[in-house]
């Protein structure tokens, strides 16, 4: 009976954890949601705004290189806006958001999908190199 109990137990946590992380297809609309807030904030110069669609460490990381606020460090980036989202690749809680001129990535957080690297370009056989990511 115990035993029963325990897969039962298991059964409901897992059904709940599958349905608490949407379909992929929502994910990656999510995921476009939370690209576009990013690129419309980088467009309208609401860099405080953009620091909001940063993940925590991004931000942190970003703050310190620079040693300015978020939304002062950004602007002073000049992270060029990289426009419509052309693509979205979801990978359990990472994504990468193809854009028009950018790669942005992103991860999903308790409170959301977050930019963790931005500016990033492609090189040839190596890994994107970003002009921000988090630590």
């Amino acid at each position: 009976m115990v035993g029963s109990r325990r897969g039962v137990a298991v059964v409901v946590v897992l059904a709940a954890a599958a349905t608490g992380c949407g379909t992929v297809s929502e994910r990656r609309d999510e995921v476009r949601g939370a690209a576009t807030a990013f690129e419309r904030a980088l467009a309208e110069g609401e860099f405080g705004r953009a620091c909001a669609e940063l993940a925590p460490g991004t931000a942190e990381e970003l703050e310190h290189s620079v040693r300015r606020p978020c939304g002062k460090a950004l602007r002073e980036e000049s992270l060029t806006p990289g426009g419509a989202v052309r693509l979205v690749d979801v990978y359990s809680n990472q994504a990468r958001a193809v854009l028009t001129k950018d790669t942005l990535f992103l991860s999903r957080f308790s409170e959301g999908w977050k930019v963790v690297a931005a500016g990033c370009r492609p090189r040839s056989e190596m890994p994107y190199q970003c002009q921000i990511k988090g630590g």
